[in-house]
């Protein structure tokens, strides 16, 4: 797997399980009906943020994720990164790799620490893999989060130094 810069030629490869997650409502705070251009300019960001793809030796685009300052002013030293894996290639290490990767970017770039905004706790996988890499959950926004099949559930707060 090579973790590399998206490109806009990826979109289209990106959007494909993008508008799958989004429209299952069950990880991310997007709205279910998030339209491709809405989309892509959320996703993909600008300089100095980053997207990038996890690609296979064909070139596929397993996951992705994107990287960017957190908080601005004087919380500019906090990095935020999101991350999507196509559910074909989810439990292969994709998710990992990517956060891996942006938690090394964070750090080269000078920042202090990584914090995720809104980790739904219901998503026990990412939850799982987030703890591993060192996050801790700081706090739960209770019923934070309505989650299309079980109702109102928790939205984390997930932090660790770099």
């Amino acid at each position: 797997m090579l973790i590399r810069e998206a490109v806009a030629e990826d979109w289209p490869d990106i959007w494909a399980f993008f508008r799958d997650i989004v429209a299952a409502g069950e990880t991310f705070t997007y709205p279910t009906d998030l339209g491709r251009d809405q989309a892509r300019e959320w996703w993909m960001l600008p300089a100095p943020s980053r997207t990038v793809v996890a690609v296979d030796e064909s070139g596929a685009v397993l996951g992705t994720a994107k990287m960017n300052r957190n908080h601005m002013g004087n919380g500019s030293h906090v990095a935020s990164a999101s991350y999507m894996v196509a559910p074909a290639h989810q439990g292969r290490g994709v998710g990992r790799a990517l956060c891996a990767y942006t938690l090394d970017w964070a750090r080269t770039a000078g920042y202090r620490m990584m914090q995720f905004n809104a980790v739904v706790e219901t998503n026990v996988a990412a939850v799982e893999l987030y703890r591993s890499l060192g996050f801790e959950v700081l706090g739960t926004l209770p019923e934070g989060f309505l989650h299309p099949v079980k109702g109102y559930v928790g939205l984390h707060v997930m932090y660790r130094p770099l």
